[in-house]
């Protein structure tokens, strides 16, 4: 049986996992901030208090939200062959990152010396500058390596099963979950509709601003001042001012400048400046081979490097293991009296970087000039969407069901395009699924990128990710239908920097003869 309290913590994290975003849990924060500048309200209390009072109303105990005798990983992961699939894949990536551990004769972490303590503290804003011999380090993996992964999964319940049709064997992924068709999704983003204003095709200077930008900002204004997360939350599914798009976005994450936070972001910190991890390693080559390659970014190196060296110190982004359906991987380390070893969390955080993830991060310095500030949204960012990015699971938001999505979405809008790819070896996915996994960063200009994400943080979710990467196509569909081999469709699909956002996904969902 499970600790009675550790039950309890998981079905708390789950209840508020599933308010987040809505206007009661708006609601009740707001109320909770409140309550915290009463005189009767003491923080060293609260937590008993709360139950006494949970007690006396005659509510006892909380209603669970799954079957009473489900063990947590069933909760957080229902299907047991994602499960396997996602544990083989964990073993994997520790075992690649052990042998490079083991390889390079570097040790997993260690203390810095005083001089190189003082040098990091006093390069600490400056640290593009260094030059470090990063040749021997490799990434753990690339977005190729996880698709062979989600290739290869197969649901032994439905093999050689009538249920699957013939259309469902032209994809990569063969699993069937229970994803949005355009109709469905037609109902899911209302407001992306035609009837409805959009930031990113009613501000266009062809449009006389009185129509939609002016009046929309006003609403935006009002939104930022009376701080109501929901609204904002609400606001954002129409897109966000560029001049209200940094306090918007913080409202509907609930992220806080205050001195708790800022406090917080100099531990982790004096953490990174104490301690040297061999993932920093992986860090620094992946923001030398991505975003410092890019037009967009390069400028905002040193921002990168301390958001995600602090970000792997963070022990406070392991709670999201609640209810994410991987597990933070552990490595064995001696303990103090050196008589035996013990297993730990490694790195901190429990999530080793991969190659293309300071990519998560870069957009967000467009938005946010006070590192903790950045550091406070990409972490709440991370924990709530992009981890599904890079873990297996059947959620609607995980990656398989993006990918599921895409190709399902392809095949029943442009079935003769679909068929054509496949069959000169160019399936869309293996083209698609580096925008899908970085949620377009690095791909999009940064103006269409942040106009995406005003839509993935409005719904909550990430399908969005899914249709625009089948709108693309659709964009392309005729040059798409002359290539003759992969490498022709990928060059058709290259650069993507001059695509407009808004346009393309409504075009997909709302013009199109279903």
């Amino acid at each position: 049986m499970l600790d009675e309290s550790a039950e309890l913590s998981v079905s708390i994290t789950q209840i508020v996992q599933r308010l987040k975003g809505t206007h009661l849990h708006s609601q009740l924060e707001k109320q909770a901030k409140e309550c915290l500048h009463k005189p009767e309200i003491k923080l060293e209390t609260l937590k008993d208090d709360v139950r006494r009072l949970l007690k006396a109303s005659g509510m006892t105990c909380l209603p669970p939200p799954r079957h009473p005798r489900a063990p947590p990983e069933h909760t957080k992961e229902p299907l047991a062959y994602m499960r396997k699939a996602q544990v083989n894949w964990e073993k994997r990536i520790l075992k690649s990152l052990n042998s490079m551990c083991t390889e390079l004769g570097i040790p997993l972490a260690r203390k810095r010396p005083v001089p190189e303590q003082n040098e990091l503290t006093n390069k600490w804003n400056e640290m593009g500058t260094d030059e470090p011999d990063l040749s021997k380090f490799r990434p753990v993996y690339a977005p190729k390596d996880f698709l062979e992964v989600l290739v290869g999964l197969k649901n032994p319940n439905n093999e050689r099963s009538e249920d699957l049709t013939v259309r469902s064997h032209w994809g990569l992924i063969q699993v069937s979950l229970n994803v949005r068709d355009i109709p469905q999704t037609r109902e899911m983003y209302p407001e992306l509709g035609l009837t409805y204003g959009q930031l990113g095709i009613d501000d266009h200077t062809h449009v006389p601003p009185d129509l939609f930008e002016s009046e929309h900002i006003h609403i935006g204004k009002k939104v930022v001042s009376e701080h109501d997360s929901a609204a904002a939350q609400q606001y954002s599914r129409q897109g966000c001012p560029t001049g209200l798009r940094a306090q918007l976005w913080s409202l509907i994450l609930n992220t806080t400048d205050d001195p708790e936070a800022i406090t917080h972001y100099e531990q982790l910190k004096a953490r990174v400046i104490h301690h040297d991890l061999l993932v920093d390693n992986l860090i620094y080559k992946d923001v030398k081979l991505t975003a410092s390659n890019d037009d967009y970014y390069f400028v905002f190196e040193d921002y990168l490097y301390q958001v995600l060296l602090c970000f792997s110190r963070d022990t406070a982004v392991l709670e999201h293991f609640n209810y994410n359906c991987a597990t933070p991987p552990k490595s064995c380390i001696q303990s103090k009296s050196g008589s035996e070893q013990c297993a730990v969390v490694y790195p901190p955080n429990g999530v080793i970087p991969f190659h293309g993830f300071s990519m998560y991060v870069a957009p967000l310095c467009f938005l946010y000039n006070e590192p903790s500030k950045l550091y406070s949204v990409f972490r709440e960012m991370y924990i709530r969407y992009f981890f599904r990015l890079h873990s297996v699971s059947s959620h609607p938001s995980g990656i398989v069901s993006l990918c599921l999505q895409f190709e399902r979405l392809l095949q029943t809008h442009l079935p003769q395009l679909f068929y054509h790819l496949r069959e000169i070896g160019a399936q869309p996915l293996r083209i698609a699924f580096k925008w899908i996994v970085r949620a377009f960063s690095g791909y999009l200009s940064t103006d269409q990128l942040l106009l995406l994400w005003d839509r993935i943080l409005g719904y909550d979710s990430l399908e969005i990710v899914a249709v625009l990467a089948a709108a693309v196509f659709a964009f392309r569909a005729e040059n798409l239908m002359e290539v003759t081999s992969l490498a022709s469709a990928e060059a058709v699909l290259a650069d993507l920097s001059t695509l407009k956002v808004m346009p393309l996904l409504q075009i997909f969902l709302f013009a199109t003869s279903v």
